[in-house]
């Protein structure tokens, strides 16, 4: 059987592979995309019903293309940047070949390269681009088992209200998927119980300006890593309903009850950590903290943009916050689904290369791997706050694509004395 042979594999064509195509023609790079599945398939089988991207149309897209009928303001359903995916695939040509999964990949013996198992053949590459991003398998804690009488479910698999068993229901992670969730739960007449751990809760906008704009000319998009201790401190902020700041006050005084961080789970009873407040007055104390620097920036420049002083209430704590709930017995409680927004983890059992360190993650200098030929890509915070997301991923892109064209030439280079020894 043959073994075709390209230059760079790409792993994945989804917002991360797409842009890598991109930026990989654009340098002359002749490569391939492997897709498992569809284009941008998480954004329609691994997404709910109801999502909306988290920025606004005229942000939250690739540098050379605008979103088709959606207003630059708005915030595109699920299914629309599903289809802006699919139409930039075909603009740019790239060479995209679905339903082909990757099933190993190893360095070439006494040669440079790698072959790569796929389910459709093998594959000879110089370089492989693993573009399969951060959310590639859904984590759900070990607290609760499976034995116990109650549903669970990952939010990357929940759909819509009507998917769940009747009765109320326990949403653990209060990032944009958790606190999006738990408010259409709510809005659908359900009992809500939210388990709200340490976050950041930027204003969805402040004084005319979303915040994505507030991000950018702040240059907090741009800050290159995280303050120590802050990781996996997750962000609430949404566009569903038109775009709203998630208050987590507002969804008390509507009927929700917040609780802090799930801790343990026993006989029936799920137990909290009593760091309700303490997690509601941090996420405050980063809301207030953006509005601060937004003003601080309108004074230093001389803008005419109105002043907003509601954005400043932020009301009185809920009685659920200040006498919080450390414990619920889930059966006198009508809990009947537990719905985990607990994250992802990554897999790259697949990459048999030395790019690993002892936990797994990937050695990398903003996606370009310890090992030569490897490279990464939709890493959370590969080289700043904005990689993840579709616009941050495009410049995380053109980076890895340059870099692999340098090396095109470096590769390529032969000194007069390599010449005389060919030409012998």
């Amino acid at each position: 059987m043959s073994v075709e042979k390209v230059d760079t594999l790409v792993v994945g064509a989804g917002q991360a592979g797409i842009a890598m195509s991109e930026h990989l023609t654009n340098n002359g790079v002749s490569h391939l995309v492997l897709e498992r599945e569809r284009i941008a398939e998480r954004w329609r089988t691994g997404r709910w019903d109801s999502l909306v991207a988290n920025g606004p149309a005229w942000h939250d897209r690739f540098p050379n293309q605008e979103f088709k009928g959606v207003d630059p303001d708005g915030f595109p359903d699920k299914e629309c940047v599903a289809d802006y995916f699919v139409d930039y695939v075909k603009m740019i040509d790239a060479p995209v070949r679905c339903g082909v999964e990757v099933l190993s990949a190893k360095r070439n013996e006494g040669r440079a390269g790698f072959v790569v198992k796929t389910s459709d053949g093998t594959i000879e590459a110089r370089n492989i681009v693993a573009a399969t991003g951060a959310f590639q398998h859904p984590v759900i804690p070990p607290l609760v088992p499976e034995s116990a009488d109650i549903t669970q479910i990952h939010s990357f698999n929940y759909r819509n209200p009507d998917q769940l068993p009747d009765g109320a229901v326990l949403v653990v992670g209060a990032g944009s998927s958790g606190a999006q969730i738990a408010d259409e739960l709510m809005r659908s007449g359900r009992k809500v119980y939210l388990s709200v751990g340490p976050h950041d809760r930027p204003p969805r906008s402040y004084r005319g300006r979303d915040f994505v704009w507030w991000l950018g000319v702040l240059g907090l998009w741009d800050v290159a890593a995280m303050k120590p201790g802050t990781e996996h401190v997750t962000i609430s902020v949404s566009g569903a309903y038109g775009g709203k700041t998630i208050d987590f006050r507002n969804l008390a005084s509507e009927g929700m009850t917040l609780v802090g961080m799930t801790q343990s789970y026993e006989d029936g009873t799920m137990h909290f950590a009593p760091d309700l407040a303490q997690n509601i007055a941090a996420g405050d104390a980063n809301y207030l903290s953006m509005l601060k620097m937004a003003d601080a920036y309108i004074d230093r420049n001389g803008l005419d943009l109105p002043e907003e002083p509601a954005a400043w209430d932020l009301g009185p704590a809920p009685e659920c916050v200040t006498t919080p709930m450390l414990d619920l017995d889930l059966a006198k409680a009508g809990v009947s689904t537990i719905l985990w927004a607990t994250g992802f983890s990554q897999d790259f059992d697949w990459l048999e290369v030395d790019a690993f360190d002892d936990a797994g993650k990937p050695r990398h200098q903003r996606g370009v791997s310890s090992e030569p030929g490897i490279y990464f890509l939709g890493l959370p915070w590969q080289s700043r706050r904005g990689s993840t997301f579709i616009w941050g991923v495009w410049h995380d892109a053109k980076h890895v694509a340059d870099h692999i064209a340098t090396q095109r030439i470096y590769l390529s280079y032969r000194s007069p004395a390599d010449c005389e020894k060919t030409d012998a």
